[in-house]
This record gives structure tokens, C-alpha cells and sequence, in this order.
């Protein structure tokens, strides 16, 4: 299992291969990853333990938010803006996903990795 640790917690990856991939991610309180978006990947997260925040939509300029509580999930088809937060605790999730590990457009970012 490889580990990638993350400024806002740490990304499990716990299979990869051509078809799909899936990570285990922990993201700590208080802490939220890039506003982003794929071209190709498309991702199902289901909340382990926690609850996690999500702000999406089409446009960067125009978001929705909603929150995710252990046993529920989303998907986010490609080209959609999004962005998960811990705003209630640590979140423990699942990520189930296409195999494109680097398809992340950065639109901005607490610790400056933005593009």
C-alpha cells in the first residue's frame, strides 16, 4: 500500500491498476483539499467515519454545499468543480475512481499548489 501524505491528511492508495483505483484518505479537522477539477477521472467517495463537507458544481463562481455523514456517498463526473472539507472533526473516506491519479486542475488552494 503506497502512502501519500497531504497537508490536510494522507491519502492511502489501496489498489491501482488500468481499470480503477481505490484510497482510503483521512482529512484532518479544519482542513479542506484544492478547489479542483478532472478532465477524465470520475470518483465516488463513501464517508467511513465523520462527516464531510463537499462544495461543487459547474462553475467555480457558483457552488453548492452539502454534507456527508458515515455510509453515505456522492459521484463527481469529470469537469465537475469541487472541493471536500473537514469542517466537523476528522473525516475518514473512501475514493473509488478511474485510474487518472494526475488529472487534477488546481483552481485554488490553502497551500499554495494551485496551477
Amino acid at each position: 500500500m503506497q502512502i501519500i501524505e497531504k497537508p490536510w491528511g494522507r491519502e492511502e492508495v489501496l489498489e491501482q491498476n488500468d481499470r480503477y483505483m481505490v484510497k482510503r484518505l483521512t482529512m484532518f479537522n479544519g482542513h479542506r483539499c484544492s478547489l479542483q477539477l478532472h478532465q477524465h477521472k470520475r470518483e465516488t467517495i463513501y464517508v467511513l467515519s465523520g462527516k464531510l463537507t463537499l462544495v461543487y458544481g459547474e462553475d467555480a463562481n457558483a457552488l453548492e454545499k452539502s454534507v456527508y455523514a458515515a455510509g453515505e456517498s456522492f459521484t463527481l463526473a469529470p469537469g465537475i468543480v469541487h472541493r471536500m472539507q473537514a469542517e466537523y472533526g476528522d473525516c475518514v473516506y473512501l475514493e473509488a475512481s478511474t485510474p487518472e491519479m494526475d488529472d487534477v486542475i488546481r483552481l485554488s488552494d490553502d497551500y499554495q499548489r494551485a496551477e
